[in-house]
């Protein structure tokens, strides 16, 4: 009985499916583009390289925000500040939009080559970057299309009138949506045998004043560009409209009386005979149902309202102990205090990393609750991906891509390592940096890890660096600056003062830690000191005495001193030191870091003396006394916002 009950819901749902069938998805058409041929900047230069991070940082967002929409901006406060924008249009999937802006992003640069001001269009989506701003509802930049097709002189009137009539109607429900997308489509019948169908959009920054100018605006162009056509379109920076007469946009409503459902009706004909075989088997159905309903109950009980969305990133019990060979200790690849991590493969060849989560750990169900809230919305080339979950039998695991070559903790300070190259350690601190200012920054969310250290951070077939473990990461509102705890979570050693010492914590916490990493890739040393050494310097303390003496290449690991150039270590020892002093406000951004690396001749500052906090001891030491670098995991997921 299960199994044909499995049967007829397969038949169901495939049934179903082809009767509700969404359009499938569509290739990006190129329709026009902008260069401000008037400034240009060098190639190689810091301009290009803040464009360069700014085209990968929107169209890594495209793949997971929603609302079609997202800006950007790189180097903010300097003179090679760039600001970028995509606009996907409102009725494409996230799938869609996320292939259009990826194509947007390669062929903008080889359609405005060295430009500082660029706009694409694309029938779904609009990208643009400009170092200055574009004026809200200006028709300049902007472009228009024609399907060559002219309205018969008998019709000409009556469908201006009606045009017009729907396009000014669409302007208005678009700028005053209910939704974050400032987008609406209408139909309007001119005669019996011409229906009209209509689209407007506007940029999400735009208010509902602008956006309706900028509406007015493109519907005002179309008269001397476009008048009489059948079909048209008028693109601006911050704005479209477009009006074709047959329905080019996604939607579930046609006009009255030419309702079309083309192959779905043919499907549903040919199923009715079916509709009572699926209707005896509800009974059946339902009854299974039960089961689904107590395992969402339990979902419900961990993770609140935000249970439906998490629901399709669910891992069955049974696919991971196929997939793990039932978690075998051969399979094994790790363990922490959060519990073991074992290797496995799906059906379809995926490799993937299951994390267990210990029966016996007090603290990782709330570790495990946040990082599937946080990371799941998270994107990013240098940070480990979520694949999804599992919580069923009592058990509770995370499932991530397999990352084959361990951590960076392994590679700077096992003795059986294999030594990185210059080249590596260079692109690994440049990595690391790069997906601290996405969580910082260009994420929808503005992320704290505050646990970062080179354990936790993994490297993959190239050995470029992902950023994992984020349980004790934090959320905060996009403007708050410091945020103060009484609970003080993270690695002791990688702390920054203020936040050790007094609870605070900000991004400039994420920037110490990152110092300490820095000074530790280059030095292959623990930024601590073993009890039984006579050496009092921790990696921090020693670093700055070398830098004041001038000899700051006595840190660098012995290995590479004879292989690798001299100036870029120099520059490297002087990002670690400016990240790790005392003074919230005296260490960089994580935005400055990233054009220190990505520029060779970059005039950085000089760093002061660092935090000496760390010469009492407590360094490598917990508040038990032991010896080692451990992990704080007393953490509350609460989230901080402004009042």
């Amino acid at each position: 009985m299960l199994l044909f009950t499995n049967s007829l819901l397969s038949l169901t749902t495939f049934l179903f499916a082809t009767f509700l069938a969404t359009p499938a998805r569509a290739t990006p058409v190129y329709n026009g583009h902008y260069c401000n041929n008037t400034v240009t900047y060098q190639p190689n230069s810091t301009f290009q390289r803040n464009i360069n991070v700014l085209l990968s940082s929107l169209s890594s967002n495209a793949s997971q925000d929603s609302s079609g929409s997202y800006d950007t901006a790189m180097g903010a406060g300097t003179p090679f500040a760039v600001n970028g924008y995509y606009l996907c249009r409102g009725d494409i999937a996230i799938a869609t939009c996320r292939d259009c802006v990826a194509a947007a992003a390669n062929d903008i640069i080889s359609r405005c080559p060295n430009q500082t001001e660029a706009v694409l269009w694309y029938d779904i989506c609009t990208l643009r970057f400009t170092n200055s701003y574009f004026k809200s509802g200006s028709v300049v930049p902007g472009t228009n299309l024609t399907d060559g097709k002219s309205v018969s002189n008998t019709d000409i009137s009556q469908f201006n009138q009606s045009l017009f009539r729907l396009l000014n109607d669409l302007g208005t429900q678009a700028a005053n949506s209910e939704t974050a997308k400032k987008f609406g489509t209408r139909e309007v019948r001119v005669t019996r045998s011409m229906t009209v169908y209509g689209l407007a959009q506007c940029s999400g920054e735009l208010s509902s004043p602008q956006c309706e100018t900028c509406l007015q605006n493109a519907v005002g162009v179309l008269p001397s560009c476009c008048g009489g056509r059948q079909g048209a379109r008028v693109l601006l920076a911050t704005c479209n409209v477009r009006y074709e007469l047959s329905q080019f946009y996604n939607s579930t409503t046609s006009s009255p009386g030419k309702k079309k459902y083309g192959s779905g009706t043919i499907a549903m004909i040919v199923i009715l005979p079916l509709v009572f075989i699926i209707l005896s088997c509800l009974g059946c159905y339902f009854l299974l149902g039960r089961s689904r309903k107590s395992y969402k109950t339990t979902l419900s009980e961990h993770f609140g309202k935000e249970t439906g969305a998490l629901e399709s990133l669910q891992f069955s019990l049974a696919t991971l102990e196929v997939a793990t060979d039932k978690f075998s200790h051969q399979n094994r690849i790790g363990q922490g205090g959060f519990g073991e991590v074992y290797k496995g493969v799906l059906r379809d060849g995926q490799e993937i990393a299951v994390k267990k989560l210990s029966k016996t750990s007090g603290q990782g169900s709330i570790e495990f609750k946040n990082e599937i809230l946080l990371i799941a919305k998270l994107q990013h080339r240098n940070l480990v991906v979520l694949l999804g979950f599992c919580l069923e039998a009592e058990e509770k695991m995370l499932v991530y891509e397999y990352v084959p070559n361990k951590s960076l903790d392994y590679f700077l300070f096992d003795s059986q390592r294999q030594p990185l190259s210059w080249v590596q350690r260079y692109r690994i601190m440049e990595g690391i940096a790069r997906g601290i200012l996405y969580l910082h920054e260009h994420s929808r969310l503005k992320v704290i890890h505050r646990d970062l250290k080179p354990s936790n951070v993994l490297l993959d077939d190239n050995m470029d660096p992902k950023i994992s473990d984020f349980g004790m990461a934090r959320i905060v509102a996009i403007d708050h600056g410091q945020v103060k705890t009484r609970r003080i979570v993270g690695t002791y050693g990688y702390m920054s003062p203020e936040y050790a010492m007094h609870g605070q914590f900000s991004e400039k916490s994420d920037v110490f830690s990152f110092g300490v990493i820095s000074l530790e890739v280059i030095s292959a040393k623990r930024n601590a000191r073993s009890l039984d050494s006579h050496n009092v310097d921790d990696l921090i303390s020693h670093a700055w005495r070398q830098w004041r003496d001038q000899t700051p290449l006595e840190i660098l690991d012995p290995i590479l001193k004879e292989a690798c150039p001299h100036n870029e270590v120099m520059k490297c020892i002087q990002i670690g030191l400016l990240c790790v002093q005392e003074n919230p406000n005296d260490r960089p951004t994580m935005a400055n870091v990233v054009s220190y690396f990505s520029s060779p001749s970059a005039d950085l500052p000089l760093p002061r003396q660092p935090a000496f906090f760390m010469n009492n001891g407590m360094a490598g030491e917990s508040s038990s006394g032991s010896a080692c670098l451990y992990s704080v995991n007393d953490l509350s997921i609460t989230n901080s916002f402004p009042r």
